[in-house]
């Protein structure tokens, strides 16, 4: 076993079985499942920034939340005992930080360090990490299998939408990305440019405050409104212990959205008048239709969730409104639409999107060579085609993150659970023919359509495929061998096997 280094400012090598990359979601959902299923491993946690929460600790614009239930946004070994199941980014730091005091991981976490590098090692069947930490120094650690809980977009850069004469606004520009903590927007006219999960979230509590909050978009979205309390949750915690009112609250959860999904594939239409209800409800004489009625159904792209119809209301209200239009320029007052409508703004949000990062934009290479992610495909949606010992967590589109995070962590756990029976040190999902390719996404979502061709490849049918099905991935990454015959185990100093060739993508092509 590797020996765990706790003295986090040291300079030297840290050498684990299993580090984490991420302080997020993914890797704190790892690092106590690894904890439970395998205790007698030793792992380490980096993350580049100073706490915890990843996603949750980077995002601080206003009003931010979880736009999936906690109940399956919670991880399936902590329930949610709060009354909203639709959650505020302090509630959800909250829960955080509760399960890391709870399991003992602070002691694991090695912050401020910035992973820069993963190189390969067959003959060494380890892993060597350079990080950079938050003095600039750099420091190297070694690990026997990797796991990347870093997320799926760029930290750092967020989608430049490159909108015309944005630079000559007189006026204060924030992206949510970096949302600035003193930014006073009381009395203020405010112009929100996008109409995702981000811009829905943020107009109805600008709209308090601001004089007034325009939302335009390019393109409407999908809405979906539900109460921010699940009343039934909240009921059953009261009748019986926490655990077993989460479980229930969870399942019928994971059964609705799968329904909902597959409904929504089946009969649009249905799934159409369902969210349109509420919207007319709400917004009343408001409701232009246009305005709510994308040029693709449901679950096309993902919906943006509106707790307690929050943005219908402030828009009924008169503190909001939605305009749907595309920029023609922006003025040094405001923002000048091709219909030729102006809107006059001291603040504009450019809500415009994310870019996607594959495994945290991190540099791969494997004995020497560079990982370039395109020439591989998924396995099993979690590993890698000729890849070894590495597992990343890639969340569903369709449902919450946690439900793919808790099963691959269960994967991984299974798989090196497995090697330590077999006595074996290096996993690898070797790809031996090149399978039928099909699109990554069945999505047409801007930040998914931008990234296609730098992310990995995908196939028909599994084991060569990232699956968006949470109930069949479940019993995939559970339930079947982890010895499948596709994953190759062997040690450290053995031949790779015969009918595994060397660059098998690069024959094909």
């Amino acid at each position: 076993m590797a020996t765990q280094v706790a003295d986090k400012s040291a300079t030297t090598a840290v050498s684990v079985d299993v580090l984490i990359v991420g302080a997020g979601i993914s890797g704190i959902g790892m690092a106590v499942h690894l904890r439970d299923k395998c205790p007698g491993k030793s792992f380490a946690v980096v993350e580049r920034r100073d706490d915890i929460g990843g996603t949750w600790n980077l995002f601080q614009y206003p009003g931010i939340r979880s736009d999936s239930d906690m109940h399956t946004l919670g991880f399936k070994f902590e329930p949610w005992t709060e009354q909203k199941a639709i959650a505020d980014g302090p509630s959800i730091m909250n829960y955080l930080h509760r399960i890391k005091t709870k399991h003992d991981l602070e002691k694991h976490m090695h912050f401020g360090h910035k992973v820069l590098t993963a190189s390969w090692s067959s003959e060494d069947a380890r892993w060597a990490v350079t990080a950079e930490k938050s003095d600039g120094s750099q420091v190297t650690m070694y690990a026997n299998f990797l796991y990347m809980g870093s997320g799926y977009y760029d930290y750092d850069n967020p989608y430049d939408a490159q909108i015309e004469g944005l630079q000559d606004f007189k006026g204060e520009v924030v992206h949510p990305q970096f949302w600035p903590q003193d930014l006073d927007y009381s009395g203020k006219k405010v112009v929100i440019i996008g109409s995702g999960a981000t811009a829905v979230t943020i107009v109805p509590v600008m709209a308090e405050k601001a004089s007034h909050v325009t939302m335009l978009q390019r393109t409407p979205t999908w809405y979906f409104a539900r109460p921010a309390k699940d009343w039934l949750a909240n009921m059953l915690r009261k009748i019986m212990p926490e655990m077993w009112a989460y479980k229930i609250i969870r399942f019928k959860n994971v059964k609705l959205q799968d329904i909902g999904f597959k409904m929504a594939r089946d009969n649009p239409q249905k799934v159409i008048d369902k969210l349109e209800k509420p919207l007319k409800k709400e917004l009343g004489d408001k409701y232009v239709k246009e305005d709510y009625t994308p040029p693709y159904g449901p679950w096309e792209q993902r919906l943006c969730l509106v707790p307690d119809s929050d943005m219908f209301k402030a828009i009924a209200a008169g503190k909001a409104d939605l305009k749907t239009g595309h920029i023609d320029t922006v003025t040094e007052s405001g923002i000048k639409l091709k219909s030729g409508e102006t809107l006059d703004a001291d603040i504009i949000v450019t809500a415009t999107g994310l870019k996607l990062a594959v495994a945290g934009k991190v540099a791969f290479s494997v004995d020497g060579k560079p990982v370039h992610w395109p020439d591989h495909y998924y396995y099993k949606g979690c590993m890698f085609s000729d890849i070894p010992n590495l597992a990343v967590v890639f969340g569903y589109l369709n449902a919450s993150w946690t439900l793919k995070s808790d099963i691959v962590s269960e994967f991984t756990c299974r798989l090196l659970n497995h090697m330590d029976a077999t006595s074996t040190r290096i996993a690898n999902p070797v790809l031996t023919s090149e399978p039928e390719q099909q699109e990554l996404f069945d999505f047409s979502s801007g930040y998914i359509t931008r990234s296609l061709s730098e992310l990995p490849r995908n196939s028909k049918a599994m084991p060569w495929k990232l699956n968006q099905d949470y109930l069949f991935e479940k019993k995939v990454l559970l339930n079947d061998s982890v010895d499948d015959g596709v994953l190759r185990f062997y040690g450290p100093n053995s031949e790779r096997p015969a009918d595994a060739s060397e660059s098998t993508l690069e024959a094909a092509e």
